[in-house]
């Protein structure tokens, strides 16, 4: 169950299905084997980004002197306004669309940053494997669940015209707005455990 339980935080987080619309947009010039390709390896640099925080997160954190209340409350804040956008805001694609203007660097921008590896996504993964609240089995068992997570999103971009086609673009800003609301949710939790830890209430 908590592994469930952390496959879907970081489905919520990463929203894959929510940069469909980004990718479908940024690929649309391109047949299919390019866009197969632009999809493996936005995926691969994506789960390179947050292997990186996942790894040095926690040393940046310790060389920084940055408590874990401390984290918790930021990285809380940062993941409410995140999700905010994905509630308020006008999804993805129209945030980000206007920005595509070269073709050659699709791939990274803004296929995989910040389609796949959003500034939230980064933040959650250092949360979710802090040193001190999670020993080395939990966070290689979180870690599997985003690489995990990051195949799931792959191969739906990979699948991406066929996705849009069923569940159409009010289904997609339906479910984006959801998982905003549940990013909410995990945001305000981890901004009260902050204080709590701090205030040692």
């Amino acid at each position: 169950m908590e592994l469930l339980k952390t496959f879907f935080f970081f489905f919520a987080v990463i929203d894959p299905i929510g940069a469909i619309p980004i990718f479908l947009e940024a690929t649309k010039s391109f047949d299919d084997a390019a866009k197969k390709k632009i999809a493996v390896r936005a995926s691969i640099i994506a789960a390179l980004v947050l292997f990186v925080f996942i790894v040095v997160g926690q040393i940046i954190m310790d060389f920084m002197h940055i408590s874990l209340s401390a984290f918790q409350i930021s990285g809380g804040i940062i993941l409410f306004l995140f999700a905010l956008t994905m509630v308020f805001g006008h999804g993805k694609a129209e945030d980000d669309a206007y920005l595509l203007k070269d073709s050659s660097h699709i791939t990274i921008f803004p296929v995989a940053m910040p389609g796949i590896a959003s500034p939230g996504a980064i933040m959650a993964v250092v949360l979710a494997t802090d040193n001190y609240t999670f020993n080395i089995q939990q966070q290689f068992f979180t870690t599997i669940m985003v690489l995990l997570v990051l195949v799931v999103t792959c191969l739906l971009l990979i699948a991406a015209r066929k996705v849009q086609s069923i569940f159409g673009e009010s289904g997609i800003i339906v479910i984006t707005k959801i998982m905003g609301l549940l990013i909410a949710s995990y945001a305000v939790q981890s901004v009260l455990t902050g204080i709590k830890e701090y205030f040692k209430l």
